[in-house]
């Protein structure tokens, strides 16, 4: 059975600022803390499916500058392959992010090489790897770019999960090619009631996630209680977590549950990539 797990989305490099309270506008404040580290939603994703065991690979765009050398050296001490990704002539993306008192987070992105992806061009490199038992996707990098790999995948019988993050509309060429929609409590308001025929799960934050699958299977999963320190990061922990463990064969109960509690372990340390 093939196992990997390919992520194509974004890499950026995660600027964190600790505060009290978030400032309101036209105010300065005074930080306690600032911490630089490595994230992007699809390298998020990539990271915390490695660290289940599996072989993940990442195609994503990268910055010919210090950031993006930095990012290949860390996914290499993930064991993630990133021969099929891509440098550009630009920056690589950033990752402004507030973190106030009570772990809550405010996050403003600057894409960057995250946006020079081509889609022809990812898709030939998706196209190389014959092992893929998984796919996931995001909204950090062009959406042709995913419209594209899923139709791909759809073909191969590769498994999809789209991750609409930050959130957007989504084409139904892309929903039609999508197994598994992952969305929070906003983003599954956003989508609409039947909007989306394929299997979903909806997180909820410190309550757990629900499970909604096309067969008629409904099911809640509760979280265990944890003292948070910094969600940045959790929901892509989730769902690493859970494309890794459906590529290894388990249940989605199996992986939604195991994603979960890697999910909660995650939010009592600070950042993102270092707490999963």
């Amino acid at each position: 059975m093939n196992k990997r797990v390919v992520v194509v989305g974004s890499t950026n490099m995660d600027l964190v600022a600790f505060m009290d309270s978030i400032p309101v506008a036209g105010e300065t404040k005074s930080g306690t803390s600032f911490q630089q580290s490595f994230g992007g939603k699809g390298a998020n994703q990539a990271v915390a499916a490695a660290r289940c065991g599996v072989p993940v690979s990442i195609i994503t765009g990268l910055g010919n500058d210090a950031n993006g050398a930095a990012m290949v050296a860390n996914f290499a001490s993930h064991g993630i392959d990133t021969s099929s990704s891509f440098t550009f002539d630009t920056t690589t993306g950033v990752a402004h992010i507030w973190v106030e008192g009570s772990g809550e987070n405010r996050i403003v992105l600057i894409p960057g090489a995250n946006h020079s992806l081509v889609a022809s061009d990812v898709v030939a490199r998706f196209e190389s790897m014959s092992d893929a038992a998984v796919v996931v996707g995001q909204c950090e990098i062009p959406l042709d770019v995913t419209v594209a790999v899923f139709a791909a995948a759809r073909k191969r019988g590769v498994v999809t999960i789209m991750n609409p993050a930050p959130w957007q509309v989504l084409p139904k060429e892309l929903l039609a090619n999508t197994d598994w929609l992952v969305v929070n409590e906003v983003e599954y308001a956003e989508l609409g009631e039947g909007a989306f025929s394929g299997n979903l799960v909806v997180t909820l934050g410190s309550q757990g996630a629900r499970l909604i699958m096309v067969d008629g299977t409904r099911e809640s999963f509760d979280a265990p209680k944890v003292k948070a320190v910094d969600t940045t990061g959790a929901g892509d922990c989730l769902i690493g977590t859970f494309a890794a463990a459906l590529s290894r064969g388990d249940s989605p109960q199996e992986a939604l549950k195991l994603g979960i509690t890697r999910a909660s372990e995650s939010v009592t340390k600070a950042g993102a990539q270092n707490s999963f």
